[in-house]
């Protein structure tokens, strides 16, 4: 088994590392591939039509995949770019003009877009995301194909209401498909559960779709009064709208930013081992993640992970090595309840600080911890007739567990004493750790081994 420190980074949030991706990911890259390539192929066959407005969609949805935005979980959308290519599959006049371009068309035009956007990413040594592109080619191909063959018939044309119906179903269906591909996608990666990560991409990208899908709608109705004008005329509050979740996400990437530097105190004053509260927090989430754990309860978990030694600052004496496993019962209480109101000074961690102080609790006392919830309570939450729950929050368990396991073993990649600490934790579920979470635990070591090997 063997357990290399380079291994066990990969197993995190992985932020900024996103593994090359399954088979999966690379048939969903191929077949969008195929079809941007074909749709191109037919439109230089037949001719483009209104080439105007086709390269006036194009440069804007290339503007579009050039403005991307980043997503809280490594995620990265092109909202003005998505919409301009829903718009250009949903229009049905252009000024005084009807709009007779092709599905064909709509796909082509987009990938060409797409692909002049990507370029500058590429020139700069940003990665492409072409699963992410490829997701959002798919989405506005099935809309494209749906409604390019009904934007002629006369029940669009006259009724605004009956095209208002079906372009609205449009864009919701073209929104669920781009959420389930990305989310099928994201469990394949990063070892997740399909349901918990496609909740996650309801809940991230649930207010960002309504903005791009209500753009869409609004360009395709104002073409016909406006011409190409409204585009850039109804782009505007979408601007606003990624303006703002930019901002949400250097908030969100600055309180990382300081939790990380927190973190760091205990390494540099010498109380911790070098890179310990990275590797406790990185193996923390994997363990979350492998039990079903959605995002949010994930971000915490990595904040209270990377500070859970921060109590060791009150020590006069440094413990050996940083190993608070090795410490009474007593001194790890006190150096996680010191830990806590450090964290408190914070009060937007609250919940982070619970997690810390409850993470020297042991798991049930003296009675085998249970796998999972008790009936009315919330995951990891199970609570007796006091206010106190019973057990530990799920977060400080998986804490417990992996801080042990990484004070003992380090940044070693002895296969053998890895092996070991597992067996002793194992050994140790009956009072002191969550089988459950060793069990999890256990599977993510093997899984390594196996790939490392």
């Amino acid at each position: 088994m063997s357990v290399s420190r380079d291994r066990l980074a990969t197993t995190g949030l992985q932020t900024r590392s996103h593994r090359a991706g399954g088979h999966g990911q690379r048939l969903l890259v191929a077949a969008s591939g195929l079809l941007a390539v074909g749709c191109i192929a037919q439109s230089v066959a037949t001719g483009v039509v209104a080439a105007r407005s086709a390269i006036a969609f194009a440069a804007l949805i290339a503007l579009g995949e050039l403005l991307r935005l980043n997503l809280p979980g490594d995620r990265e959308a092109a909202p003005i770019g998505t919409a301009c290519a829903l718009a250009y599959a949903l229009l049905i006049r252009v000024g005084s003009s009807p709009a007779r371009h092709s599905a064909f068309q709509v796909v082509a035009v987009t990938a060409v877009g797409m692909a002049l956007g990507v370029l500058p990413h590429l020139a700069v040594g940003r990665p492409a995301r072409t699963a992410g592109m490829a997701s959002r080619l798919l989405a506005v191909a099935c809309t494209a194909f749906v409604f390019r063959p009904l934007a002629g018939t006369g029940n669009i044309v006259r009724h605004w209401w009956a095209a208002l119906a079906v372009m609205t179903v449009l864009v919701t269906v073209a929104w669920l498909v781009d959420v389930v591909i990305a989310a099928c996608t994201r469990a394949d990666t990063l070892r997740g559960r399909l349901w918990v990560t496609f909740t996650d991409e309801l809940r991230v990208q649930g207010l960002l779709g309504v903005a791009v899908g209500a753009s869409a709608l609004l360009i395709a109705f104002a073409a016909e009064a406006m011409g190409l004008v409204a585009v850039a005329v109804f782009l505007a509050p979408l601007l606003v709208t990624q303006v703002a979740f930019r901002r949400y996400a250097g908030i969100r990437a600055t309180y990382l930013q300081t939790v990380r530097a927190l973190a760091r105190v205990t390494e540099i004053g010498g109380y911790v081992e070098t890179g310990h509260a990275d590797r406790v927090s990185r193996l923390a989430v994997a363990v979350g993640r492998e039990l079903g754990m959605a995002e949010p309860e994930l971000l915490e978990l990595q904040y209270a992970a990377l500070v859970h030694d921060i109590g060791q600052l009150s020590l006069q004496d440094p413990i050996p090595g940083g190993a608070t496993v090795l410490v009474s019962p007593e001194d790890q209480r006190r150096i996680a309840e010191l830990g806590a109101e450090v964290i408190q000074q914070a009060t937007m961690l609250d919940s982070v600080a619970e997690i810390v102080r409850r993470q020297s609790d042991p798991c049930g006392g003296t009675s085998r911890c249970p796998s999972g919830p008790l009936p009315g309570t919330a995951p990891g939450e199970d609570t007796d007739a006091g206010e106190r729950p019973a057990r530990p929050p799920l977060s400080s368990r998986i804490i417990r567990a992996v801080n042990a396991f990484d004070d003992l073993v380090g940044s070693s990649a002895d296969p053998a004493r890895a092996a070991a600490v597992l067996d002793r934790l194992r050994l140790d579920t009956s009072a002191e750790y969550d089988p459950a979470v060793v069990a999890a635990l256990g599977r993510i070591i093997t899984r390594l081994s196996v790939v490392s090997g």
